[in-house]
């Protein structure tokens, strides 16, 4: 296809094109929102040639008699229904007429818009099963969506310009992702339409990482976070946060060493102490920024998938973010649960958030950016450091030719190697100390307590040189299972060794 041809289309172009494409047919499913989608194929003109059904339940009852009673009704689970049911009809009905000239799909979404009250959250499911060939096993490529017109006509009108964008980058655009994903907002924007989660499956997908593909999303600006399991499995970040109380590590976790993870035992020890969370289900996270993926300058998609795949591999859940500055990332929380929200923090991260720097584009700078992260039942919980440990990673973060004071904390100059820094002897620019001070008495910040002392000397930068330079020493610093996956897998430049 030319690059003339490519400006033409457009939405209307694009479901013409998939009309006339004769060796294409099957149903539209639409739930909650109406039939916004396959309106755009019947007035594109020939849907005769594309369209075996289309359908929209907006009645409890009559969805719940086609495809059984569901807990919720814009879910993933309603979406799976939806596709399972629509296909085998389809197939029954239409394979031995058509089966041997004709690739079948299945388009389907339930989606609730904007209600008349203006509460509810704009959301949806969109999914398609498809052939790529005739009598060959199906695929599916799923999705959730946010949709952020206030108004629920623009919604509507945003969600039929998605799916059609949706659907044309599914049969011309799949062996192309990235492509697929920015033609997901073509004739609209990253501002009316949020993509938090994308999934490919099935025999054309077996090379394709739905992780990577995640990552596009944050990369493309179609959404700010990603999550996903602990097994690799990717994750709608409302379905597994939602009302819950939430403790999170942000970190590098290159790699996940023993400090990590018992900085997230102690906080969550005291986490499920807290009044506000104890008898709440509990999710605990780690997370990882895009600022730090890219902290090299490009993306490294092996490295970021091995960092996942550690945290995985001992049982954590990890979110992806493009959010810098803490108070962005609790804000983003606040879309999902009113409980409370716990963050753990070493005292060199507690050192960057005291940094004015990072503040220079809110009009309030840090007084506003701490309003709004301590707003509503949030704490951190600051792991402590050796003054040693704390010295070299300031010296290794201040800019070249400057002094380590150039950050906004330093150590008492007078502490010996060992002793500890600590929320309590922590030192902050004058002019903050007070505003310290004041988060410390009410309990904003805390220290945790109950911390391994062998595990105080560990920076992850350090082990990282380690391993880069065959140092055998930076197998003390991570957890076992850890240890032999980097070995295994010749991860961060470490020599493979064979299973």
């Amino acid at each position: 296809m030319s690059e003339q041809k490519q400006e033409l289309l457009n939405t209307n172009r694009k479901a013409l094109t998939i009309n006339l494409d004769e060796g294409r047919y099957g149903t539209f499913a639409e739930i909650g929102a109406g039939q916004e989608v396959v309106r755009y194929f019947f007035q594109a003109g020939g849907a005769s040639g594309t369209i075996a059904k289309t359908i929209s339940a907006y009645d409890m009852v009559f969805s719940d008699a086609i495809y059984g009673k569901a807990p919720r009704y814009v879910s993933r689970e309603r979406l799976t229904t939806m596709l399972d049911h629509e296909y085998q009809l389809l197939v029954e009905r239409l394979a031995e007429a058509r089966g041997s000239r004709t690739s079948f799909f299945v388009f389907a979404d339930t989606v609730a818009t904007r209600n008349f009250k203006g509460d509810n959250d704009a959301h949806g499911w969109m999914g398609i099963r498809f052939q790529i060939h005739p009598q060959e096993p199906p695929n599916d490529i799923i999705l959730h969506v946010r949709m952020w017109d206030k108004e629920a006509v623009l919604q509507q009108e945003a969600l039929g310009i998605f799916g059609v964008n949706f659907i044309y980058g599914a049969f011309f655009y799949r062996i192309s992702p990235e492509k697929f994903i920015r033609s997901l907002v073509d004739s609209l924007s990253t501002a009316r339409i949020e993509v938090d989660m994308l999934k490919f499956a099935g025999p054309a997908f077996a090379q394709v990482d739905s992780r990577l593909l995640s990552l596009l999303l944050v990369q493309t600006g179609l959404t700010n976070a990603v999550m996903f399991g602990p097994d690799g499995d990717v994750l709608q970040p409302s379905e597994v946060l939602h009302r819950k109380a939430i403790l999170v590590e942000r970190g590098s976790f290159r790699p996940v060493t023993r400090v990590n993870v018992d900085m997230l035992n102690c906080t969550t020890a005291l986490f499920l102490q807290e009044p506000a969370v104890k008898g709440k289900p509990v999710m605990i996270l780690t997370e990882i920024t895009m600022n730090n993926l890219l902290a090299s300058g490009t993306l490294d998609a092996t490295d970021f998938l091995a960092r996942v795949d550690l945290l995985g591999s001992i049982g954590f859940t990890v979110i992806i973010s493009n959010y810098s500055e803490f108070f962005r990332l609790t804000t983003y929380f606040r879309r999902y649960t009113k409980e409370m929200i716990g963050v753990a923090l070493g005292v060199n991260n507690l050192v960057e958030i005291f940094n004015e720097k990072y503040y220079d584009n809110l009009p309030g700078g840090i007084l506003e950016s701490f309003g709004r992260m301590f707003r509503q039942l949030v704490k951190l919980y600051v792991y402590p450091m050796r003054a040693a440990a704390y010295e070299r990673y300031i010296a290794a973060a201040a800019p070249a030719n400057a002094a380590p004071a150039a950050l906004s904390g330093v150590p008492p100059p007078a502490l010996a190697a060992d002793v500890l820094i600590t929320t309590g002897n922590l030192q902050v620019p004058p002019h903050l100390r007070h505003l310290y001070t004041h988060l410390l008495e009410n309990h904003y910040i805390e220290g945790t307590t109950g911390y391994n002392p062998e595990t105080l000397n560990i920076i992850s930068r350090d082990v990282l040189a380690m391993i880069k330079r065959g140092d055998p020493a930076w197998e003390a610093a991570v957890p076992p299972g850890v240890v032999d996956t980097i070995k295994q897998r010749g991860l961060f430049d470490c020599p493979p060794t064979a299973n």
